[in-house]
């Protein structure tokens, strides 16, 4: 019995007319449909008149799930891997089925078409020769702070942020990379389609004017920045100190606006100041 395949089909992320003609061949002729939201999918395939076995393929039953559909494919069956919107696996589920898949020997096609980080790039306005994608903006403090001073280093950075915390992303942009160029582009191909271009600050007061509706994409560029050296340790305890007593900031909060204000290494900054308590 000859094995199956598993297609990674794209699907539009708002206007319905971004299919392709090929992804709509696939999943008509596909024997299984894993879909991250299968009513949601569901609505997708009736409006095509595509009837399909669906089954749901989302973060919760990933493992389990990537083990059924093996299953299936080793029986011959062809599998069709969609996502509630876009390319899956990019900041999706989806990826450990594909890559069981290889490991089995399975052929793996791709089904390319619409995607929201791609999109967003392209009309950014922004360098797009060189780029690194995020998937969402961390939560987590510590993790926010290092894409933070990734940016810092420069060049182009995109990523994915819900409406609600949309401003204060921007706010923290506005404080790590204030000369940046950014562009947010909210709800792409939908009706309400907004692409803004524009500094940190600006994003700030136009976003903060009325509530934010839809998922958006921010795309951030700051130049490179250039290599010097570090300077002197005595110096940056000073700053570090000076910053403390002056806007009576934690240590840790006096060590991150020293490094951006010299744009050196945050851990040259601690180690200084951590010498003083040597």
């Amino acid at each position: 019995m000859s094995l199956g395949r598993l297609y990674v089909v794209a699907t539009p992320i708002g206007n319905l007319d971004d299919i392709s003609p090929r992804a709509l061949r696939v999943l008509r002729e596909a024997d299984l449909i894993a879909a991250e939201d299968t009513r949601h999918s569901a609505r997708l395939l009736e409006h095509f008149g595509i009837q399909a076995r669906l089954v749901s393929y989302h973060d919760h039953n990933e493992a389990d799930r990537a083990a059924m559909l093996i299953a299936a494919l080793r029986s011959g069956e062809s599998v069709a891997l969609i996502t509630d919107a876009g390319t899956p696996c990019i900041a999706d589920p989806g990826y450990r089925a594909v890559r069981a898949a290889h490991d089995a020997g399975i052929p793996v096609v791709a089904v390319p078409g619409p995607s929201a980080a791609l999109a967003a790039l392209s009309v950014s306005g922004l360098p797009t020769d060189s780029f690194s994608f995020h998937g969402f903006f961390p939560r987590k403090r510590k993790q926010a702070e290092a894409l933070l001073d990734a940016m810092r280093a420069g060049g182009t950075h995109l990523f994915f942020e819900s409406p609600n915390r949309l401003v204060a992303t921007l706010e923290a942009l506005e404080k790590a990379v204030g000369e940046a160029s950014c562009c947010v582009a909210r709800e792409l191909t939908k009706v309400f389609e907004e692409v803004v271009p524009g500094s940190p600050a600006c994003l700030v007061e136009h976003f903060s004017a009325a509530p934010v509706r839809g998922e958006c994409v921010v795309v951030v560029y700051a130049p490179p920045t250039r290599e010097v050296p570090a300077p002197d340790p005595d110096l940056l305890r000073e700053l570090v100190r000076a910053a403390m007593r002056r806007d009576g900031l934690s240590r840790r909060d006096a060590i991150r606006r020293v490094a951006a204000e010299l744009r050196v290494p945050r851990n040259a900054v601690y180690a200084a100041a951590r010498d003083e308590d040597a």
